[in-house]
């Protein structure tokens, strides 16, 4: 699809195309008129009028493109100045009558419709009237020829300012809509990451801060008459404190990629990150294949680790499997990150699960439960919240996000995202 900007570049280089046309047919007419006037009639008193009202005209021609294209009065003067000149010297030599053609174009590109269409039609009389006085008779031709010339060159010309001017406004509209939707996916990009941080804060600050406070509550009742269990109340609050500041670390280390701060890059940071959930039952392996043309920028980079970080944690939750592998894949035009995993998969297409044609971002953690027969836990009821964030950060990046599995044939997450082609 060609993009606006290529559009309105277009339109603005075929009207200098056409306007250097109609400005060269104007001089070449112009000069020609004046040989032949000099060639039939030489000597004659007339002959230095003709000759200065040309070089006059032709020099007051040429200061029209300093004066623009838009409708201003030192733009409506010189059309003026223009025709009264050229109709001078249409009275003094007939044969000046064919530079009218190029002046067709000046007006209807200067004048409104209507007043173009009555410049068109006067200039038209007098070429009309110039042309019988060198015929010397009604001859039918003379009489028919310029008039439908006129109408031909006129109805061409309106046609196509409104067809263009209908492709401005489309042009336009495009360019609104681009810019609203932008604006929408950005809103629900950041609404979705909203969403899955408030819940991962309930599911844990908020949870372990409301049992602090009541095992505190529940130590200072018992203080004085069972001290023991009362410090037992507060250890155990403790713990609950150092679990939450530990999610709390988990939660800024999400926030900002600290794998990457190292400067060792997008391949260390997901051996970090493969190092860090491997065990347990699980082994993660990162493999890569080529290098890029030039260095990634920061945005793509974070945007590949945050969801190789996301795919691995739904792994190790819900596919049940062994062995995930993160291949990294840099071609010439994007560069591609591939989780796969070998756990129990699941089927796109049943609508009991999670279908990733409509879901905002659908993973083996999404579509596969614990089991056919058991309930998904609380936890993984609350998880999945930020799906629609990976979606909308790889939308922003232009990129796209693909699933593919089958049940008991694993998972395989393909995120891609497009690349400047290096200078």
């Amino acid at each position: 699809m060609t993009a606006p900007d290529d559009g309105d570049r277009g339109d603005r280089d075929d009207r200098r195309t056409l306007a250097v046309i109609m400005h060269t047919a104007f001089f070449v007419l112009l000069g020609a008129s004046l040989a032949r006037f000099l060639l039939r009639h030489p000597g004659e008193p007339r002959t230095p009028w003709v000759v200065a009202l040309s070089v006059l005209l032709a020099a007051l021609y040429v200061l029209g493109p300093a004066l623009g294209a838009r409708l201003t009065a030192r733009r409506l003067a010189w059309l003026a100045a223009v025709v009264a000149g050229w109709a001078v010297l249409v009275v003094l030599a007939p044969s000046f009558a064919w530079s009218a053609v190029p002046l067709f174009y000046t007006g209807l590109r200067t004048l409104p419709a209507r007043a173009a269409v009555a410049l068109v039609a006067l200039l038209t009389a007098l070429a009309v009237a110039a042309q019988l006085q060198l015929a010397g008779w009604a001859d039918p031709n003379v009489l028919l020829a310029p008039p439908a010339v006129a109408a031909v060159a006129t109805a061409v010309f309106v046609a196509m300012e409104r067809q263009a001017n209908r492709q401005r406004e489309l042009i336009d509209d495009l360019v609104r809509t681009r810019r609203d939707l932008a604006a929408t996916e950005r809103r629900e990009g950041t609404l979705a990451e909203r969403e899955r941080l408030a819940r991962e804060i309930h599911d844990t600050l908020a949870q372990g801060l409301s049992s602090q406070r009541m095992l505190l509550q529940a130590a200072d009742r018992l203080w004085e008459t069972d001290p023991a269990s009362a410090r037992t109340h507060v250890r155990t609050a403790a713990s609950i404190a150092e679990s939450n500041l530990a999610e709390a670390r988990r939660f800024v280390h999400d926030l900002t990629p600290a794998d990457l701060a190292g400067g060792g890059g997008l391949e260390q940071a997901l051996r970090a990150v493969a190092d860090r959930e491997s065990g347990g039952g699980l082994t993660v392996r990162v493999h890569t294949e080529g290098t890029p043309g030039a260095p990634l920028p920061a945005l793509v980079e974070s945007a590949l680790l945050r969801i190789a970080q996301g795919a691995l944690a739904n792994v190790r939750e819900h596919a049940g499997a062994s062995t995930a592998t993160v291949t990294l894949t840099c071609l010439d035009d994007q560069i591609v990150l591939d989780v796969a995993d070998d756990g129990r998969g699941f089927d796109p297409g049943d609508p009991r699960g999670t279908d990733p044609t409509t879901a905002p971002a659908a993973t083996t953690a999404q579509a596969a439960p614990a089991s056919p027969a058991a309930p998904a836990s609380p936890a993984a009821a609350g998880r999945g919240h930020g799906l629609p964030a990976i979606r909308a950060r790889l939308r922003q990046l232009g990129g796209t996000l693909t699933v593919e599995s089958a049940p008991g044939e694993g998972t395989v997450v393909s995120a891609a995202i497009p690349l400047e082609p290096p200078s």
